[in-house]
């Protein structure tokens, strides 16, 4: 990439096309130029080449995972980097601190730096998440004089986003891409003026900036002008109308007025290309929020970039990183930390740097973590601050107390952050070597320390608003799932990341019986509280009406009906599924959800073609059709919600065959992280999601079964006993007749005087248990009684059945109820010395 004398700023001719711009018309210019966004911000960065080196724990090296290069560049970087080794890369992936290395300082490393060399300069950023290393990354540049100060700010913002997108812990699944997506989230918006026509390129990002949707946008220059203040105005047309010979780069700040009347403080950097006739015949530029850019060097800069930041910050971790943004670096700091005060204690939020050597032995020591919550009882020096609420200057050699020893051997401030009247916490800034606190570094601590008070104390609220957020949403969903005989089932719900984190969808697992299960997973409209309070309702109102014993279409057509007399202005979607454990067979319903997924045994997948209804709560008498479906052992069901598969740009229908995809590439003998898999990196969703998957085994143990319908006639309880003892002798459990003829007895019994309409006898073996059932149409459950004397004529029944039983209970089913009883069957060894002479009670004959 050629450069000139201004290879300082790291300017490059854009590599959006290999021609020269000299002597072209303005309509061929602007074809010309046509760059990606992205490239366009790489250049003005003073990148030729972006890659990102990954740890690969099982080789011990930096495995090259993506590269980003503008089309005029031939640099190449390995594809692999050794740990330990030589290499720029190494180095700052060790060090945990961003190398920045001219021509003449790369040449010093014999490994991992770009061919061809020539000039090149280079920088390699450690990507760090949630205190976990995970790898580097490298940016090669044309400069001769490296990488300036601006640039290098942009880079380390830069690869924070990338480290974003990374897992949180070595050795996960790297998805790509990560160059683009992270260069995204930085909202860096570009454009190509043509000053003789007045027409200009902008891209989508730079128009989200200044306020104005794609479909305003006429291509004219005028039309960006008219959203800047009247101030700004003139600084502005200085550089989109140049001066003849006015060539070079040039950078300036400007506010513009959002669309709801907000004021945004944008920065823009530019070059003039040179054209024909001494003309400049293009300007090519780069706008992007304040956040981003370097901050000025004078007090009132910082400040004004302070404010604009923590304005930005919702969360109280977003607050801490500006405040190290904002104070470590500027002030040539080694260490910040800052705590919030909360009663007695103080709750660290960020401490960087964030490895635990860096700070006091006894955070660790006594409590025990590298987030301490530490007593302000033990920190005098803070006790005094928080106390008196002024700033402490802490000069070179002062003696502290153990809990601060090694913080600031150099200085130390401690910063209280006030906040409405009160202490919201605590800053602390220290330096190594001797550090003298000049007035404006003074001016600047004070003014940092009361915005971030007000910050911290709004983001502590946020964060208070978003916990008790996501507690009613878990305490909606259920806790665990439950235990299944002949599969397992995992799910797992991500909240949307816009407005209140509570959205309406859900999901359930109900165990119907022993071999029977119902799935079911939901979408109530909207992201609020009234959309959770329904899916509350309707979660709650679905387990009822399955756990009754009703089928699929009969609980979805009851949850509706419940829905449209709620009289709510919001609807719901639902995919119910019920599967029978033992033979594989399951019905699904439908209620204007998306259609369930299946990863069959031999790792293909298919969409079920399950016949749809209206969503729940539009129309009384609609009616939910149920479609059978037959799974094999080995097989994976997927039930999802809208937010996995569609989004702003992903059409539902993209969004289902990437699901598809992904689901036949994960290992479903991991159910857990299949899911994970499945819900990739979603970014920053707009909607939440909920994800129900269900590997299905089949049963190990196939119980037999055996039925009676019980006619009511007077020796109806001799045939029922006789049907029971055929059954146990061809099943060899003869040891337990007489416990399962009484249980019989007592049961039928009770069905039959108690009860009106039809009464069914169920004998089920599976292992080592028998299990009676008997169905009636009554839907009370028997009571047994509170107290039974000599003068009591009945009530004795249950609780001989109670005595003789391993468990005994009455289950709902469809038009009445079941009351069954399980008895244990001896194993065989066990029966046949009971059988023998003489062994009767263990003793002799």
């Amino acid at each position: 990439m050629p450069h000139d004398g201004r290879a300082r700023a790291g300017v490059s001719q854009p590599a959006a096309s290999g021609a020269d711009t000299r002597g072209t018309g303005a309509t061929g210019a602007l074809s010309s130029v046509r760059a990606a966004a992205g490239e366009r911000a790489l250049v003005f960065a003073g990148v030729a080449l972006a890659a990102v080196y990954v740890i690969d724990g099982e080789e011990q090296e930096l495995r090259l995972a993506e590269t980003a290069r503008c089309a005029a560049s031939e640099y190449r970087l390995p594809e692999h980097l050794p740990l330990p080794g030589g290499s720029p890369a190494e180095h700052a992936f060790r060090t945990d601190r961003p190398l920045w290395l001219t021509p003449a300082a790369l040449a010093s490393y014999p490994e991992g730096g770009p061919t061809p060399r020539g000039e090149a300069s280079l920088g390699a950023l450690p990507l760090r998440k949630e205190g976990n290393r995970l790898g580097c990354l490298v940016v090669v540049g044309a400069g001769a004089d490296g990488f300036a100060a601006e640039q290098r700010h942009f880079l380390e913002r830069y690869a924070d986003e990338v480290a974003r997108l990374l897992p949180p812990g070595p050795g996960g699944s790297v998805r790509s891409p990560l160059l683009a997506p992270a260069l995204r989230s930085l909202r860096v918006g570009s454009f190509v003026l043509l000053p003789d026509t007045g027409r200009v390129d902008a891209d989508e990002t730079l128009l989200e900036l200044v306020g104005i949707t794609p479909d305003e946008f006429d291509g004219k220059a005028d039309t960006l002008l008219a959203h800047a203040l009247p101030e700004d105005m003139h600084a502005l047309v200085s550089v989109l109308e140049p001066a003849p010979q006015a060539f070079g780069r040039r950078e300036l700040e400007f506010r513009v007025r959002g669309p709801t009347g907000e004021m945004r403080w944008l920065s823009l950097s530019c070059r003039v290309a040179e054209g024909t006739a001494d003309r400049p015949e293009q300007v090519l530029g780069v706008v992007t929020a304040t956040s981003v850019l370097r901050r000025g060097a004078d007090e009132v800069s910082r400040i004004q970039w302070l404010t604009a930041a923590l304005d930005e910050a919702a969360t109280v971790r977003d607050v801490s990183h500006v405040v190290v943004t904002a104070l470590r670096e500027p002030l040539g700091a080694d260490r910040v930390a800052l705590a919030e005060l909360q009663g007695e204690r103080l709750m660290v939020t960020v401490l960087d740097p964030p490895q635990p050597a860096a700070w006091p032995q006894i955070w660790r020591d006594e409590w025990r973590t590298e987030w301490p919550d530490a007593p302000i009882g033990a920190l005098p020096t803070l006790q005094l601050a928080l106390r008196d609420g002024r700033m402490d200057l802490w000069p070179a050699g002062t003696a502290f107390e153990p809990g601060l020893d090694g913080i600031g051997s150099g200085g130390l401030a401690v910063l209280p952050l006030p906040a409405r009247g009160q202490v919201a916490g605590v800053c602390l800034v220290g330096w190594d070597k001797p550090h003298d606190f000049v007035p404006d570094e003074r001016s600047l601590l004070t003014a940092t320390a009361a915005l971030v008070g007000q910050a911290l104390k709004r983001a502590h609220e946020h964060d208070a608003e978003q916990q008790l957020a996501t507690m009613l949403q878990r305490s909606l969903l259920p806790r665990r799932l439950p235990e299944l005989p002949g599969g397992k089932a995992v799910a797992r719900y991500l909240p949307a990341r816009r407005g209140l984190q509570v959205g309406g969808d859900w999901y359930d697992v109900i165990a119907l019986s022993e071999d029977r299960v119902a799935l079911v997973i939901g979408d109530v409209q909207g992201h609020s509280a009234g959309a959770a309070t329904i899916m509350g309702q309707m979660r709650t109102a679905v387990r009822a009406y399955a756990v009754e014993g009703h089928p699929p279409d009969v609980v979805v057509s009851h949850a509706n009906r419940l829905l449209v007399g709620m009289e709510t202005d919001l609807f719901a979607t639902c995919c119910y599924a019920e599967l029978d454990l033992e033979e594989g067979n399951t019905l699904f319903v439908r209620a204007g959800h998306l259609a369930p997924l299946v990863r069959l045994p031999d790792g293909s997948t298919e969409e079920i073609e399950v016949e749809g209804g209206l969503p729940l709560g539009i129309l009384e008498e609609a009616e939910f059709p149920m479609t059978a479906v037959a799974l094999s052992p080995g097989t994976v069901l997927a039930l999802v919600t809208d937010g996995l598969v569609e989004a702003a740009g992903l059409p539902v229908d993209e969004g289902m065959d990437l699901t598809r995809a992904a689901l036949a590439a994960a290992d479903p003998a991991d159910l857990g992280r299949m899911a994970d898999e499945l819900l990739g990196d979603v970014g920053r969703r707009e909607d939440d999601v909920a994800l129900l998957l269900l590997r299905y085994d089949g049963m190990g143990i196939r119980p037999t079964r055996a039925g009676w319908v019980v006619w009511r006639l007077p020796d109806a309880v001799m045939h029922a006993r006789r049907f029971t003892a055929r059954t146990l002798r061809r099943w060899k459990a003869e040891d337990v007749a007489d416990a399962v003829l009484l249980v019989v007895s007592e049961l039928v019994t009770n069905a039959l005087v108690y009860t009106q309409g039809p009464v069914r006898l169920d004998l089920v073996l599976r292992g080592d248990r028998v299990r009676v059932g008997v169905s009636d149409a009554s839907p009370r459950a028997p009571a047994k009684p509170v107290i039974v004397d000599w003068e009591s004529t009945g009530g004795r029944g249950l609780l001989l059945v109670e005595a003789m039983s391993e468990s005994f209970g009455s289950t709902p089913v469809a038009g009445g109820k079941q009351v069954w009883s399980e008895i244990a069957v001896p194993p065989r060894e066990q029966a046949a010395a009971a059988s023998e002479p003489g062994t009767v009670g263990g003793g002799p004959p």
